[in-house]
């Protein structure tokens, strides 16, 4: 369920309209529900209660959508953060979210990153491979402290939405491999600077069967059972994220209840705290990209190009990913026309989708693309100088701009001209 419905006043945000936030922040703009970020998140907190999970950790993906603001509301619910940046843990910290809710994964962390990790107090640090393993252990010796580590297991389980974002084959450059991951976590058990406290994993991500994670999960239990039955302390197994959400036109997704269900089954019995990196699951269907049209150019072969103010820069992921993504008009119509959906990027990859059935459209009409609050404004860029696409948080029947549009003033002053040029 979402919170973005057509009411008297067209397509609404809980109790805004809109075509009201298009009018007064301009188009294209992100729009995000408050009340869907809850609800997902509280749903699949939930779904794991009641599968008997106890006392989870369940640090939201700051990747998938990185507003402060956004960090903010799940944060205050209880979630963690898994980041994969300095940045990101910045990010998550400005948002109040405690450092030890915070994981910090990547595979290749910069020794300042490092650094700042460990000083700031994250919960762990996600190993992905030996020699970053010795830079970690080699930064926390300089700086007095026992890095708390955990060490990101490459299962070679296929999964994932597009070949792109499956992220736990062998040939996926993501964690170390079975082979080598009890010599590695007994290794930094006998070192004066690491403090192992668990293992995880993570096998791509808009996952729509249970199968391949249960595979992955059975693996990784197995790997737990055999470190804890070496003597070796495991405090916590994260299982990563990854789980799919209805983008309309694809499979239908496990629900968190049936996840919650198959991971209660694989881990029962299992003496660790569990963890999880939910992104998509929570953030997508909670936010729209709403965009004007501009023109439509008919060709006298037949084509229609319905041209937006919306481009690649703003919605990289169907350029990218092939990815589809809902199309609606913010006031309801009848009828049916056939266009090619693009925007004014000065690239042939700058379409959203080809031959799509849409209602009949018109310069100047509104529409908006659904499941646009994953991946959407957090891979946005400048390209073709391009202000950044502004974000909006609604909550009941009030809004706040969560992230302005910047002048072009403002984008100009960041180049700087040497006084030899």
């Amino acid at each position: 369920m979402n919170h973005f419905e057509y009411g008297p006043e067209g397509l609404t945000c809980e109790g805004v309209p809109l075509a009201r936030i298009a009018a007064e922040v301009g188009t294209p703009v992100y729009v995000y529900s408050r009340a869907t970020l809850e609800r997902h998140f509280t749903v699949f907190r939930d779904a794991l209660e009641l599968a008997g999970v106890a006392d989870p950790l369940i640090a939201y993906a700051v990747k998938a959508n990185s507003n402060v603001a956004v960090l903010k509301v799940l944060g205050e619910l209880g979630a963690g953060a898994d980041t994969v940046s300095e940045g990101e843990v910045r990010r998550a910290l400005a948002a109040g979210i405690p450092a030890e809710r915070i994981v910090f994964s990547g595979v290749g962390k910069a020794r300042r990153e490092i650094e700042f990790a460990l000083q700031a107090g994250v919960a762990e640090i996600n190993v992905e491979s030996e020699p970053e393993l010795n830079l970690i252990a080699e930064v926390a010796a300089s700086l007095g402290l026992r890095a708390k580590v955990a060490f990101r297991v490459n299962p070679d389980v296929a999964a994932g939405g597009h070949a792109k974002i499956a992220t736990g084959k062998a040939e996926n450059k993501f964690g170390v491999s079975f082979a080598e991951a009890a010599r590695l976590y007994a290794n930094a058990s006998n070192h004066a600077a690491l403090e192992p406290v668990g293992v995880a994993c993570h096998i791509g991500s808009q996952i729509t069967e249970l199968a391949p994670m249960r595979a992955a999960f059975s693996k990784m239990r197995g790997l737990v059972e055999q470190l804890l039955g070496e003597g070796l302390s495991v405090e916590r197994l994260d299982l990563g994220g990854g789980l799919g959400v209805p983008y309309f036109n694809h499979p239908e997704p496990p629900s968190p209840a049936d996840f919650a269900a198959m991971v209660g089954e694989v881990t029962a019995g299992l003496p660790v705290r569990l963890a999880f990196e939910p992104g998509r699951v929570i953030a997508a269907n909670a936010g729209v990209l709403v965009s004007e049209v501009i023109h439509i150019h008919a060709r006298p072969e037949g084509r229609k190009f319905l041209v937006i103010d919306a481009a690649m820069n703003d919605l990289v992921r169907p350029a990218m990913y092939d990815a589809f993504h809902d199309i609606r008009p913010l006031t309801r119509r009848d009828g049916e026309a056939v266009y090619d959906v693009v925007g004014p990027v000065c690239e042939t990859g700058d379409t959203f989708t080809r031959d799509r059935a849409l209602p009949p459209l018109a310069a100047g009409d509104l529409v908006a693309f659904m499941s646009a609050g994953a991946y959407g404004a957090a891979m946005a860029s400048e390209y073709n100088t391009r202000p950044l696409v502004p974000e909006v948080l609604v909550d009941g029947d009030r809004f706040a701009v969560i992230r302005a549009r910047p002048t072009y003033d403002e984008m100009l002053a960041r180049d700087l001209v040497p006084d030899w040029v």
